[in-house]
């Protein structure tokens, strides 16, 4: 493979929103763009509101592990030894665990058919390449890579290319950039605006003091010749939101798989 061949070198799959990923080394499009498995299930309140970073600390404390096969949700506060194990699909008894741990009573909520993603215009994978991942890194001496792939969450994560390579896959306003992963036919839509809760830990939510600000000022300087500067209303962006054509349901992206423009 050339060493300027955009491939796919990990793809992530969140299966309950605000939660730990799962490693996949296969994934199947949805109808609706979005992956199989990504933000299938959600946390919320009893009045319909997500329980995740931006609401509610105690989220960044819970580690978890997901069976993809078996809907098995394994969790563990941060810090202590003790794991317990649930069935997504019996419902009663880890709501009522997670209302201890919050303080409120919850609600598990599932979408078979999208998910729930942040942009649902756009509920495709979000793409970001590992040069990015390391760039972004080297503005932060106490930050690795690994904290900051944890931090944006992408789905999908390219190799052989430079940094910020991914905002080729998106342009002006009122067009979008088609490309092919694989045998799969995407439509490349926007920088994706990201939120506070990046600015925090993901395993404490304790925030950096100055991220935003060093992303930011950082980001602008380093923005490359080929990215379209006018979806830029500022500077806190990264990685690409993406669409896909109903009639790539059922298609399978995987790991190894060449980006065509």
């Amino acid at each position: 493979m050339s060493a300027t061949t955009a491939y796919v070198s990990a793809l992530f799959v969140y299966p309950v929103k605000s939660l730990d990923r799962v490693d996949c080394d296969r994934v199947t499009v949805l109808a609706s763009g979005a992956l199989q498995g990504d933000r299938t299930w959600a946390i919320s309140d009893l009045d319909g509101n997500f329980v995740n970073g931006k609401r509610n600390s105690k989220i960044h404390a819970l580690r978890s592990e997901f069976d993809l096969d078996t809907n098995a949700l394994t969790l563990k506060i941060q810090g202590t030894d003790q794991t317990v194990k649930f069935n997504l699909l019996e419902q009663a008894a880890l709501c009522n665990w997670l209302e201890s741990y919050f303080g409120f009573p919850v609600e598990l909520q599932q979408n078979l058919t999208m998910g729930f993603p942040d942009d649902i215009v756009s509920p495709g994978a979000t793409i970001v390449s590992t040069a990015t991942l390391e760039a972004i890194a080297s503005w932060y001496p106490e930050l690795e890579t690994g904290d900051i792939r944890r931090r944006f969450r992408a789905n999908i994560e390219l190799a052989g290319v430079p940094a910020f390579w991914e905002d080729r896959l998106f342009t002006t306003p009122d067009s979008t950039v088609k490309f092919k992963i694989g045998d799969v036919e995407f439509m490349g839509v926007n920088p994706c605006q990201r939120c506070v809760v990046v600015t925090r830990d993901p395993h404490t939510g304790e925030p950096l003091p100055k991220f935003q600000k060093i992303f930011i000022t950082q980001r602008k300087n380093t923005l490359p010749k080929w990215t379209e500067r006018s979806r830029f209303n500022h500077y806190f962006r990264l990685a690409v939101n993406t669409r896909l054509s109903p009639t790539e349901a059922g298609k399978v992206i995987q790991i190894g798989d060449e980006i065509v423009l």
